[in-house]
């Protein structure tokens, strides 16, 4: 079995209540109310920040040029492409800077910048994608999912946009990458590794669904 199998077969889960959320219903169905979406773009705005540190880090650890020129693409991915989804949306509700910088981390998302953070620190280049996959990978999967249960969805006139940037074909390219490489540099790991990258991509899975309660939530 391919490790990413392992990884897919592991979390599924946890998976299945990204889905059922009433975050990510309401996103499905635009009755999400604004002031939760409000918070969550801050909140997932200051997590990338640290998110893409973990690609920083990951370029030190690389063995390889390919590798390094991998992680660098995605940092660029992720400050203009991505994070200008976020830009985007706080442009429609007026978040500042200045806004930004007095948010301080919810305690679960600082938790899970954290953990990522110490396996960067800790681990090597596979285990670095590892921690990132679960996001990367969870964003494409959640919005295809709203798109096969709400086609029109990506119509909608403020939730549309976000809908189509995760469930496009070049941001599943983007992933599709990301575990190529991870099965070409875990192909002479050891059961035991193997288990280990799995360990970190189910505990950065849950971190993810504690992501989306503290949304609902508007948790501190």
């Amino acid at each position: 079995m391919k490790l990413t199998t392992q990884m897919s077969a592991a979390v599924e889960d946890i998976w299945a209540e990204y889905y059922t959320h009433p975050f990510v219903k309401g996103i499905e169905n635009g009755t999400l109310d604004q002031k939760k979406f409000r918070y969550y773009i801050k909140q997932d705005y200051l997590y990338l920040i640290e998110y893409t540190k973990v690609f920083g880090i990951g370029i030190a650890k690389a063995k390889s040029t390919e590798v390094t020129k991998l992680f660098a693409s995605y940092i660029q991915l992720l400050t203009d492409g991505e994070m200008d989804i976020h830009r985007g949306y706080m442009g429609r509700f007026g978040v500042t800077e200045a806004e930004l910088a007095d948010t301080p981390r919810a305690l679960d998302n600082l938790s899970y910048t954290s953990y990522m953070l110490r396996v960067a620190y800790e681990e090597g280049e596979a285990e670095v994608l590892a921690a990132i996959l679960s996001c990367a990978y969870s964003y494409e999967m959640i919005a295809r999912n709203i798109v096969k249960n709400n086609p029109n969805s990506v119509n909608h006139e403020f939730y549309g946009d976000w809908i189509k940037g995760y469930a496009s074909d070049e941001y599943s390219k983007e992933n599709s990458v990301l575990f190529e490489m991870l099965e070409k540099l875990t192909a002479h790991y050891t059961d035991e590794q193997k288990q280990h990258i799995v360990d970190i991509y189910v505990a950065c899975s849950r971190y993810e669904l504690a992501f989306w309660n503290l949304s609902w939530n508007m948790s501190k």
